[in-house]
């Protein structure tokens, strides 16, 4: 794969593509510099894509330091989509602190539901999350198929009478033709002035930050 570092950074409004995570040090020499240092990893990322996925999240919330750090490394219109924990939901008001710290870099907070149909959860998230939080809601049992759970919107879906949607991408490799498909699949919304958050899964080869560029220059033409 040819190398990435050259690309011309594309900005496509509304369009907010990356990666699921950024802290990969077998990126190096393809997206990053041979000798980028780990603590610059999301600095060079963010010059290259305008969003990421934090997946770090889903496994332990990190403190209010950890997230204005990541927010004061990134350039004004960069977004993160920060995966909740489950452990989460027990204080759903400290994680709503310290969320909040990424200021206006904070774009969703995605929360990942294995388990069947649960009233109560949906009602304790819609309950409790400011109303200015967009919430991506990942139901994966099919019990939960036609729950209307706005205004939250559920992963993959093109919801109406929603201001964004959250798409993820999971089986590489994506060639133009795919790529293609996506882009047309991307540009009613967009065109609709709905925000698109758009998230390749990462691998040890850096074909997922090449995904999301191109994706990106396909949605600028």
């Amino acid at each position: 794969m040819a190398s990435v570092m050259a690309a011309t950074p594309v900005t496509v409004a509304g369009a907010h593509v990356g990666t699921s995570g950024f802290a990969y040090p077998s990126w190096r020499g393809e997206f990053y510099p041979t000798g980028a240092r780990p603590e610059d990893f999301l600095r060079l990322y963010a010059d290259r894509l305008p969003s990421v996925e934090l997946n770090v999240t889903g496994y332990r919330l990190p403190s209010e330091g950890q997230f204005e750090r990541w927010a004061g490394t990134v350039p004004d219109g960069f977004t993160f989509a920060v995966k909740m924990t489950r452990g989460a939901l027990r204080r759903l008001d400290v994680f709503e602190e310290r969320v909040r710290r990424l200021g206006d870099r904070l774009g969703v907070v995605r929360l990942v539901v294995e388990g069947p149909r649960d009233e109560g959860l949906l009602a304790l998230l819609l309950g409790s999350i400011g109303g200015d939080m967009r919430l991506a809601l990942d139901l994966r049992d099919p019990s939960w198929e036609g729950v209307d759970v706005a205004p939250a919107v559920r992963v993959g879906d093109s919801p109406r009478d929603s201001s964004f949607r959250y798409v993820r991408f999971r089986e590489p490799p994506w060639d133009d033709a795919a790529l293609g498909r996506i882009a047309a699949e991307l540009r009613p919304s967009l065109a609709a002035g709905v925000d698109v958050f758009a998230y390749f899964r990462h691998e040890d080869e850096p074909r997922a930050p090449a995904a999301a560029q191109r994706l990106l220059g396909l949605l600028a033409e």
